[in-house]
C-alpha cells in the first residue's frame, strides 16, 4: 500500500483518540462556533507537524524513546493543562456569547489565541510526543530514513486529523442551537474537570508510577 494511504488510515485512527485538546476543539465549537474551533484545529494541526519535524530531526533521542518518562516535560504538561481546565471551568457563557438583544459586540479572543490554544495543548500532552516517536521509529525501518515515503505517510497522517477535526468543529457547531446558556456553562464545568484531572495526573505520574500503582491496587 503506498505510504500515503497508510498515514491516511494512521489519521483515522488517531482521530479517534481522546484527549484534552479534542475536548477543548469541541467545547470550542460549541461556545464560540465553526471558526474558532477551525483555528483550534489548525494549531493542532500546526503543534503535530512541529512532533513530527523534531522527531525526525532526532529531537527523540533528548527526550528519550517515550518522552512521558522526561521529569520536566510531563511536570510542565500537566500544569499547562491544570491552567487550561481552570480558565475553562471558571468561564461563564454570558461573557462570550453575544446576545441578540445587545447592541455592542462582546469582545472575543483574536484568531491566534485559539491557534495557540490548540497548538499548546497538544503539544504539551506527552501522549502525542509518543505517537509520533513510535510512528516515526516504525516508519523509518518500513520506508528508510531517507526515503520520500516518510513525507507521504507523515502527510497523509496529519491532513487526515486536520479534516476530521474539521468535521467535529462542524457537528459540534450544528449542536449549538439546541444549546442553552445553562448547558454550555456545564459544558464548560466538565471540559474543565477533565483537563485539570488529565494534568493532575500527568504531574502525579512525575513522581509516583501511577500506572503501576494501580496494578498493584489489583
Amino acid at each position: 500500500m503506498h505510504p500515503f494511504l497508510n498515514g491516511i488510515l494512521i489519521g483515522l485512527t488517531l482521530a479517534l483518540l481522546v484527549g484534552p485538546a479534542l475536548f477543548v476543539l469541541l467545547q470550542t465549537s460549541v461556545h464560540r462556533g465553526f471558526k474558532a474551533g477551525l483555528l483550534i484545529a489548525l494549531g493542532i494541526f500546526l503543534s503535530d507537524l512541529t512532533v513530527i519535524i523534531l522527531t525526525y530531526q532526532g529531537f527523540s533521542q533528548i527526550l528519550g524513546e517515550d518522552p512521558r518518562q522526561n521529569f520536566y516535560f510531563s511536570l510542565i504538561g500537566g500544569l499547562i493543562l491544570i491552567i487550561f481546565g481552570t480558565v475553562t471551568f471558571t468561564r461563564k457563557p454570558e461573557e462570550s456569547v453575544k446576545r441578540e438583544n445587545d447592541d455592542e459586540d462582546i469582545k472575543v479572543p483574536g484568531p491566534m489565541i485559539y491557534i495557540l490554544k490548540g497548538y499548546f495543548l497538544n503539544i504539551a500532552n506527552p501522549g502525542v510526543w509518543f505517537v509520533w516517536i513510535t510512528a516515526m521509529v516504525g516508519v523509518s525501518s518500513n520506508y528508510g530514513v531517507n526515503s520520500n515515503g516518510i513525507i507521504y505517510f507523515f502527510a497523509g497522517a496529519i491532513l487526515t486529523i486536520l479534516s476530521t477535526d474539521t468535521l467535529k468543529c462542524f457537528v459540534a457547531h450544528q449542536l449549538k442551537g439546541i444549546l442553552t446558556n445553562h448547558v454550555i456553562g456545564l459544558l464548560n464545568k466538565a471540559v474543565g474537570i477533565l483537563l485539570v484531572a488529565m494534568g493532575i495526573f500527568l504531574v502525579i505520574d512525575v513522581f509516583l508510577d501511577v500506572k503501576s500503582l494501580i496494578g498493584f491496587l489489583h
